[in-house]
Parts: C-alpha cells; sequence; structure tokens
C-alpha cells in the first residue's frame, strides 16, 4: 500500500488525467488489551504544503514547453528584427539590403532589442538544459540539485522577453508609453511577489489535486499567450514601410498612417495580452498562489486577446462588430446544442401551448445548470474519467487553434499591399481587393475557430461542462472552422476548394468505413490493453494536433510567399511558386492539405473512446 501511495504521490508524475483516490481510513485501531505499535508510522506531509523542488518537478514539463517557445520565437525575431529589413541597396548611404531598418533610423532602440532577445534566447536554452538536468537527476534518486541558479535564469528570461518586446513595439508615443507603463508594473509586481513569497504565509489549499491541475492548465494557455503575442507585437499586421516615399518613416507601421487608431488599439490590447500572460507564469510559479489572481489575469488575457484579433485583422468599423457577435453567436450555438439533448424540457414544452413554451424556456435557460448535470451511475462514472483524461489534451488542441487562428486573422493569406493604388490602401489584404468573398468567408470562418477555441479553454476548466455536450459543440465548431478557413485561405479558385474540402470528406468517409467494417469483431479489451491504448491515443492526438498546426500555417502561407503585383499575366495574392514551378506547388498543395485533413479526422477519431479503442 506504502508503495503504490508513493507511486500516485511520485513528483515525476506529471498529468492531469483525473483526482486521485482519497486514501483508505486506518482499519488497525488500538483497544485496551493492546499496545499500540512503535515507532509510529511517519505522519504524512500536509497535502497544501508544495515544497519548491517538487513544484519545479511537478511543472518541469510545462516550464521545458515555455522554455522551448520563448527560444522559439527569440530565434525567429533575431532573423526577422521589427520594422522589417531593407529591400534594396543604396551606395550613398549605409543603407544595405538584407540589414535590418530600425539599425539605421533607430540604433539605440534596435541594440535595445537584439540583446534583450539574444539574453532571452540563451536563457531560455539553459533553462532546457537546466530541466533537463533537474529530471535526469531525479530519476536517479541520487541528490537535489539547487534550484536558485535556476530560478535566476528563469527571472533574467522573464525580463529579457518583456525589455525585447518593449522595444521592438515602440512605433509611437501613447504605445511607447503604456508598453513601458506596464512592463514597469509587472517589474515591480514580481520583485513584491518574491518578497512576498520569502515571508512566512498560512495558505491552506482544500483539494492539492485540483491546485495542481489548475496550474497545468493556466500555465499551457499562458505559454502559447506569451508566444503568440510576442510575435505579433514584433511583426505589427500590415507590415512595415521600407522607403521614404509620400513622406513615410522607414521601420513604421503601414497601418499607422491609413489606420493609425486601430493600430494603437491593436497593440494596447496585444501587450496587455503579453504581461497578464506573463504574469500569470510568475503567479504560478509560486509555492502557494493566489488562485484568485490568476483568474483574474487569464480573464483579461482571454479578452484583451479578442479585442486585438478584432483590432488587428479588420480594416472596416462594422467588421469589428461582426467579430465581436461572434462570441455571441458561438456561446448561443453551444446552449442551444445542449439544450437539444435535454429531452425532458423539450418534451414538456412540445405538448403546450406557445406562451406556455416561452415559459418553459425560460425556465429551462435558468434551470440549465441543473438539467445538464448528469445523474451518477456506473456509466457516468465512466464518462466522466474518460473527460477527465481528455482535459489537457483538448486544452492543447483548443490552445494551439487559437494560436494559429489568431496569427492567420493579423497575417492573412496573400499578404497586404505594400502601398496605395487603385482601390486598395497600404497594409490592407491583397485577397481583399482582388477576391472579396473568398477573403471574407476565410475570415469569417477562421475567427469562428479562434472565438470556439477560446470557448473551449473556458468550458475545460468546469468538470461540470466536460460531461456535457456544450464542449463538444465548441470543438466540433472549432475543427470544421479550421477546415472551412483552410479550404478557402489556402486556394485562389472554387475548383481546388472543391477538391480542398472533398479530401476532408474522403477522410471522413475511410475513418467511418475503418471503424465500421474492420473492427466489428473487436472483443472486450482487457485493462492492461486499455492502458496500452491510451498511451497510443495521447501520442497520436499530440502528433495530430502538431500535425494540423503546422500545415494550416503553411497552407495559408506557402513556401516562397504571394505576388504583391498585378504585372506579367500574374495576379496579386497568388503564391509565387504557383508561376514559376507550377507542378511543384500543386504537389506540395495536395501534400500538405491531405495531411491537415488527416489529422483534423485523426483528432475527432481520437477523441471519442469509442472510436478510437477498436481502431487503434
Amino acid at each position: 500500500m506504502e508503495a503504490e501511495r508513493a507511486r500516485q504521490n511520485s513528483p515525476t508524475e506529471i498529468t492531469t488525467d483525473g483526482p486521485e483516490p482519497d486514501p483508505s481510513p486506518a482499519t488497525n485501531l488500538t483497544n485496551g488489551n493492546r499496545q499500540p505499535q512503535d515507532p509510529q508510522p511517519p505522519a504524512q506531509p500536509e497535502p497544501e504544503e508544495i515544497k519548491s523542488y517538487e513544484l519545479m518537478l511537478d511543472l518541469s514539463k510545462y516550464i521545458l514547453l515555455l522554455a522551448t517557445l520563448v527560444a522559439t520565437v527569440t530565434y525567429a525575431a533575431g532573423f526577422n528584427p521589427p520594422g522589417g529589413v531593407w529591400q534594396e541597396t543604396v551606395t550613398s548611404s549605409d543603407q544595405l539590403a538584407g540589414d535590418s531598418i530600425i539599425r539605421t533610423t533607430s540604433y539605440c532602440q534596435y541594440l535595445v532589442f537584439f540583446y534583450c532577445n539574444a539574453t532571452a534566447f540563451a536563457s531560455s536554452l539553459v533553462v532546457i538544459v537546466a530541466i533537463l538536468f533537474l529530471t535526469i537527476v531525479e530519476e536517479k534518486k541520487k541528490h537535489r540539485v539547487p534550484l536558485l541558479p535556476l530560478w535566476a535564469v528563469m527571472v533574467v528570461d522573464l525580463l529579457s522577453v518583456m525589455g525585447a518586446y518593449a522595444a521592438g513595439t515602440c512605433r509611437d508615443k501613447p504605445t511607447t508609453i503604456f508598453s513601458l507603463v506596464l512592463v514597469g508594473a509587472a517589474i515591480a509586481y514580481l520583485a513584491v511577489l518574491m518578497l512576498l513569497a520569502s515571508l512566512p504565509r498560512n495558505n491552506s489549499c482544500t483539494d492539492p489535486v485540483q491546485e495542481k491541475r489548475l496550474r497545468k492548465v493556466l500555465m499551457l494557455l499562458a505559454t502559447f499567450a506569451v508566444s503568440v503575442t510576442y510575435v505579433a507585437g514584433i511583426s505589427t499586421p500590415g507590415g512595415f514601410w521600407d522607403n521614404t516615399e509620400n513622406g513615410h518613416r522607414p521601420g513604421d507601421a503601414i497601418l499607422k498612417d491609413s489606420h493609425g487608431k486601430r493600430l494603437t488599439v491593436f497593440l494596447c490590447f496585444n501587450t496587455l495580452t503579453f504581461v497578464a500572460s506573463l504574469l500569470i507564469i510568475v503567479v504560478l510559479l509560486d509555492k502557494k498562489p493566489p488562485m484568485t489572481k490568476a483568474y483574474g489575469f487569464i480573464a483579461v488575457a482571454l479578452i484583451s486577446l479578442i479585442v486585438s484579433y478584432t483590432a488587428g485583422s479588420c480594416r472596416e468599423t462594422d467588421t469589428n462588430f461582426y467579430v465581436g457577435s461572434l462570441v455571441i453567436a458561438v456561446l448561443a450555438f453551444m446552449a442551444l446544442f445542449q439544450v437539444a439533448f435535454v429531452q425532458d424540457t423539450i418534451k414538456a414544452a412540445r405538448d403546450t401551448r406557445f406562451l406556455t413554451k416561452i415559459r418553459t424556456f425560460y425556465h429551462s435557460v435558468w434551470s440549465l445548470p441543473e438539467a445538464i448535470t448528469i445523474a451518477p451511475g456506473p456509466k457516468t462514472n465512466d464518462s466522466r474519467v474518460a473527460a477527465e483524461k481528455s482535459r489537457s489534451l483538448v486544452l492543447l488542441l483548443a490552445t494551439l487553434a487559437a494560436t494559429i487562428t489568431y496569427q492567420a486573422g493579423l497575417d492573412p493569406p496573400g499578404g497586404v499591399w505594400p502601398d496605395n493604388g487603385n482601390g486598395h490602401m497600404a497594409g490592407d489584404p491583397v485577397l481583399l481587393t482582388v477576391n472579396a468573398k473568398r477573403y471574407k468567408a476565410f475570415f469569417y470562418c477562421n475567427s469562428v475557430a479562434f472565438v470556439a477555441s477560446l470557448v473551449a479553454i473556458i468550458l475545460v476548466q468546469s468538470k461540470v461542462m466536460l460531461q456535457t455536450y456544450v464542449l463538444e459543440a465548441a470543438m466540433v465548431l472549432d475543427l470544421f472552422g479550421l477546415i472551412g478557413a483552410y479550404a478557402v485561405g489556402s486556394s485562389r479558385d472554387l475548383t481546388t476548394s472543391i477538391y480542398a474540402t472533398a479530401l476532408a470528406g474522403a477522410v471522413l468517409v475511410y475513418v467511418v468505413i475503418h471503424v465500421v467494417f474492420f473492427t466489428l469483431n473487436h472483443a472486450n479489451p482487457t485493462s492492461e490493453e486499455i492502458k496500452s491504448v491510451e498511451k497510443r491515443r495521447k501520442r497520436l492526438l499530440l502528433f495530430a494536433v502538431l500535425g494540423a498546426t503546422i500545415t494550416y500555417q503553411d497552407g495559408l502561407t506557402p513556401p516562397s510567399g504571394f505576388r504583391l503585383q498585378d504585372d506579367s499575366g500574374h495576379h496579386a495574392g497568388d503564391p509565387v511558386l504557383l508561376y514559376n514551378f507550377p507542378r511543384r506547388y500543386t504537389a506540395f498543395f495536395y501534400c500538405n492539405t491531405v495531411s491537415f485533413m488527416l489529422s483534423i479526422a485523426l483528432i475527432i477519431l481520437l477523441v471519442n473512446p469509442h472510436l478510437y479503442r477498436p481502431a487503434i
């Protein structure tokens, strides 16, 4: 029993598969004729006291993921600095093609960004190596590694990322002041938190398992929010000027001239999301974190992410209201989807008059939490355990989907116009001018997937919602929004879009045929087989999510970029590779499309245990 309990409470078991069973009460009580056993077993430590070493081990894979993503975005930002690069060489000046523009126009700003970005990249690599070394030492059970150097490197990494972001997003006076104030407040909060961490506190935790699960959920969400907002802030939507024509300043954002207020709103709320996500990470690394503050920061981050997406991806005011209404529409769809499965409510309302139906619907809405709660039972317990196991994987899918749709909305397929011309303005999407219907179809499908992903992130933290069809509705909207946005945004003609959609249908038909006709005689699996299948399922689902992420981005932004002018029989917004090497581009497009559709089908298959258990 002690060995089993030690295995369950091992700090290296970093899973979110569900609550651990309560330890059985002691049954060997002493009586008057028997002396108490000596020595007494050592007292178990208080469950709410999470030591720094155990906390670091418990969050090691999430810290490793955070350091990896920070290293990735800072590595990319080093080669693609804010403000863009010179496209032509001017011998009469210091302008050299390929050099950073702000290195010439604002040298001090460039130095601050460069060294902060390089420090963040190097410290992230050190954190990765330190975490791997820490886990190896823990596996061998030799001795504990001092954590002070690791904490110091993580603080340097955090400060460097904030410094690089502040230097890279300084576009004008208001946004510069706003960014510096937020970064300064974050640094001050970090200092106060470190001071309070050294003081003794008595913060009781009623459910340590629930606290650990919330740490991991919020840590994963904050990690991706930091990476996506860092990239979006450094590479402002609409691009940068690289010439001085018409009074432009090289390195300035193109949207500053045509949509200055929109750009300011985007930068402010993107910065707010970035800083709030960093503060979430800081709060969660505390031994006894105030979870109410973490929830406050996560609410600020999600709301700011929606506002920055709306401001950065839209060019017209009415489109802003449409995107905002998508949030209400998605919530209404999921509510109707859930009410459709509350058979008793619908049946009771079906046999009454119209006015009574309205009253019944009104009362059903208020009693929805009770109506959607499933009565306990063996079947319900199995579904609850399965839902708990799927929590972290669904969260990973929703977070990655929110990341790629956020980036796709700010950097749309077809690119943006580099200058003003006939019927368009600099910074506007090229596809919006040459094929407005296709761009709007992509934009709204992408926005639906983005909003559904954020809603799923919120719903996955509720135990009640995990046992209902609401989360399934959110994921269905998410996946079909991704499929629609990919089919429309990756092609430029109706025929190719139909082919891409047909591939999705063919893949789903194959999945159904495989499950129905090749797994009908599958015997009931044993417990060992179920464990093996669950391990395979996690690996396959992770692979499918990453595959869908990569292929979605590559399909919308193909290699070699897009043409930005209508000349020599070329159309602006079309892939360059399509004209130079049409066969090569066709092969790339269909291989990438098959990979994307297979990844989506695999995700759908691996979510339902009735499908993936016989199929695997």
